[in-house]
């Protein structure tokens, strides 16, 4: 059975904590390394591990974590090796072409017996892998050749006329959801048995299913309770979190119904801290994503932290990405880690939650959280001063992520 947390303590009990690490981005920047070259070529993806980390540790000190050296980040492996064409733009992120014409055709292809490892860019990683090993011996070397949560597959594998499938027809949506995990657990076994792994984790197990935010609250007990559900059995017996940028309030209560230990949020416009904290009791983190940093002061970046803080967030995090290597970035970055080791210290000291709001500036207060929507104000460049509260409804904020295309959708920090 898998852990389920008391969630009457779950909050109290997670305490409060901080991270910010470097992501394949900041080595990118720091070695001038072209996106498409570091994905595609092996030695231009050594020299800016090789060159990259140190300049990373030179530039930020020992408090922000140096990535892990692993083959490039390529979230949709899996769709890869069931056929799906890779795209690599320049100067942009990997991209994934739908593979499936109809739900019906995906039924039956997914249930064929499949080689994953042999198919697709799976050789051509693995030996990236091997060459990544060769070069820099002495590291462990990842493999980010990844497969993601039910329904990021689902619209990777149908883009999205996946959405209307759930919608004109939810059984055979279902069915395919089924399908499309049933899959993700074959590609698991596959890589975990690359390195003598369990494919069951005892101890936890994650999912990124950012797509998930794009199906109605409504159908979410019909359609996206039960391929979470089927996803976790098939990966860890004990505590289970979650990647899922956008959700909006009435998503919150499900993620209880789930049995969530942990949940990250991510680039979330329609929440805040106080309102994830009234409408779930799963213990989460707060995210100041990279491109915060341009339109924020030191100041503002200090009273992030605490705001978080005195708000309910069990942590916050951030990642060095491209466009923060320089002296602004690094003065902020050490501005987030001052205040999250000092509320960390002061949350273990017995601090209260408003004890640590009394240390956000008047001016932080007053922006932190009406208005936020994702970015720091109104007048942000990112947002557009058309904006409104956050707490609007789904339908009334300019903040509503848009895709262009079915190829292409937001990406995390790397």
């Amino acid at each position: 059975m898998p852990a389920t947390p008391n969630y009457e303590t779950a909050r109290s009990d997670a305490k409060f904590g901080w991270s910010v690490s470097g992501t394949q981005g900041a080595l990118r920047e720091l070695t001038g390394v072209p996106i498409r070259a570091f994905n595609l070529d092996t030695e231009v993806c050594i020299e800016a591990y090789r060159r990259g980390r140190p300049l990373l540790r030179e530039m930020f000190g020992d408090d922000v974590g140096l990535p892990g050296v692993s083959t490039p980040a390529v979230s949709y492996g899996h769709p890869n090796t069931l056929g799906a064409e890779l795209v690599f733009p320049e100067g942009g992120e990997v991209g994934v072409r739908p593979l499936y014409g109809s739900l019906t055709e995906g039924i039956e292809a997914l249930k064929r017996p499949m080689d994953f490892l042999s198919q697709g860019m799976a050789p051509f990683f693995l030996d990236f892998r091997e060459k990544l090993r060769e070069a820099l011996p002495g590291e462990a070397v990842g493999l980010s050749f990844g497969a993601e949560g039910p329904i990021t597959t689902a619209y990777e594998l149908r883009g999205q006329e996946f959405y209307m499938d759930v919608v004109d027809d939810p059984p055979l949506a279902i069915r395919f959801l089924k399908a499309a995990v049933d899959s993700v657990h074959r590609y698991h076994e596959a890589l975990c048995a690359l390195d003598g792994r369990p494919a069951v984790n005892p101890n936890s197990g994650g999912m990124c299913d950012d797509c998930a935010s794009f199906i109605p609250p409504r159908l979410w007990p019909e359609v996206v309770l039960p391929a979470w559900e089927r996803y976790y059995l098939g990966m860890t017996t004990g505590r289970r979190s979650a990647h899922v940028e956008s959700l909006n309030v009435e998503h919150l209560p499900f993620l209880e119904d789930i049995g969530l230990c942990h949940f990250d949020p991510s680039i979330s416009p329609r929440l805040t801290p106080p309102i994830i904290a009234s409408h779930c009791r799963v213990p989460f983190l707060w995210r100041l994503g990279s491109f915060h940093y341009s339109e924020m002061s030191v100041q503002e970046v200090e009273d992030f932290v605490y705001q978080s803080a005195a708000d309910c967030a069990s942590s916050v995090c951030s990642y060095v990405a491209e466009g923060m290597c320089n002296d602004a970035g690094v003065a902020k970055v050490h501005a987030f880690i001052r205040a999250g080791k000092e509320a960390t210290r002061l949350v273990a000291e017995g601090c209260t939650r408003e004890e640590l709001g009394q240390r956000v500036s008047a001016a932080g207060r007053a922006k932190l959280w009406e208005g936020w929507c994702g970015y720091l104000s109104p007048e942000s460049t990112r947002g557009g001063k058309q904006r409104t509260s956050a707490a609007e409804g789904p339908n009334g904020s300019s903040c509503q992520p848009s895709w262009q295309g079915a190829q292409h959708r937001p990406k995390r920090n790397r």
